[in-house]
């Protein structure tokens, strides 16, 4: 017993004196600038849900909204927040990305349109204008959810208004715009006295997809530091779904622009669309969201899912 308790002291000095061990680095290119649709990963850093799982992760906003995917392809970043829309064109384009986890589950994509104005069905758009921002998927929603009211992309007329949906619509530019979000431009509307009228693709012949999703370089995603962000990913939305007050407290702390009533509605609007399980990968609904793309002429073939989308492990 008296040699036992010197080298317990000795095995416990020892133990405190050694350095903690380093957490492994990450960088993430957001889509935009930090709003409520990354609440989630704010959490987890400043809640320190990656510190326990031994990660140092950096959330950056992009210059170019678009770079993110490109970013991570070259190496220069290891996450890209992007679009499961945008997944498959950048593996079209040969850019060697995997999907291995979702941020946002559903979509938050709209057809959207002002209260009281001429237009109160999808078929009230015919001869109509329509402002959109960024064409491609876009023109393939619309038309799909016009093809589902018995119209085509020629019986309306397509105005570019860049990201300027809102006002185009207040200023009465545009009849209605595609692109609006569900869970901010609808609410933008309100506060600026107007009700908006929405159609959801889901509901309007397009399959239901992932509007966030995280993607990393194929050749990284198996590190097991994907994993571990994946796993302090969902320890985080849980707890931000459970503490809907304390998340609007770290995101405004993390930055005092979200601190008004737009972003604060958007967070609570937000909140049940986050992937509760953001590692688990449905299969069937991404090859049928991918034969969709397909179907309207967004990629020329279908590549295998593993390929392009995983489970981490």
């Amino acid at each position: 017993m008296k040699k036992t308790l010197p080298l317990l002291a000795l095995a416990a000095l020892l133990f405190a004196a050694a350095p903690a061990a380093a957490a492994d680095r990450m960088t993430v290119i957001l889509d935009w600038f930090v709003n409520p649709d990354h609440a989630t990963l704010v959490v987890a850093r400043d809640r320190g849900f990656f510190a326990k799982e031994g990660l140092d992760v950096e959330l950056i906003a992009p210059a170019d909204p678009s770079a993110p995917p490109r970013l991570v392809a070259a190496g220069e970043a290891d996450v890209a927040v992007t679009y499961q829309p945008d997944l498959h064109l950048s593996v079209k384009e040969g850019l060697p990305l995997v999907r291995f986890a979702t941020l946002v589950e559903t979509p938050l994509n709209t057809v959207m349109a002002l209260e009281g104005g001429p237009v109160k069905t999808l078929a009230d758009l015919k001869g109509k204008k329509i402002g959109y921002s960024v064409s491609g998927f876009e023109d393939a929603i619309l038309s799909a959810m016009l093809a589902d009211a018995g119209l085509k992309l020629t019986d309306v007329t397509l105005i570019n208004v860049n990201f300027a949906l809102t006002a185009a619509l207040l200023s009465g530019q545009v009849d209605a715009v595609v692109g609006g979000y569900r869970n901010f431009e609808a609410t933008e509307l309100e506060l600026a006295g107007k009700k908006a009228i929405a159609f959801f693709p889901e509901e309007h012949g397009v399959p239901p997809y992932d509007e966030l999703i995280l993607a990393a370089r194929a050749d990284k995603v198996a590190d097991a530091r994907f994993a571990r962000f994946t796993r302090a990913l969902e320890a985080a939305t849980l707890w931000a779904t459970n503490h809907p007050a304390e998340t609007r407290e770290i995101l405004e702390t993390s930055d005092a622009k979200l601190a008004d009533e737009l972003n604060r509605r958007a967070l609570l609007d937000t909140l049940p669309r986050f992937a509760k399980r953001p590692g688990a990968l449905d299969r069937a609904r991404t090859e049928r969201f991918a034969a969709f793309l397909k179907a309207r002429g967004l990629i020329d073939t279908i590549p295998p899912i593993e390929t392009y989308a995983i489970e981490p492990k």
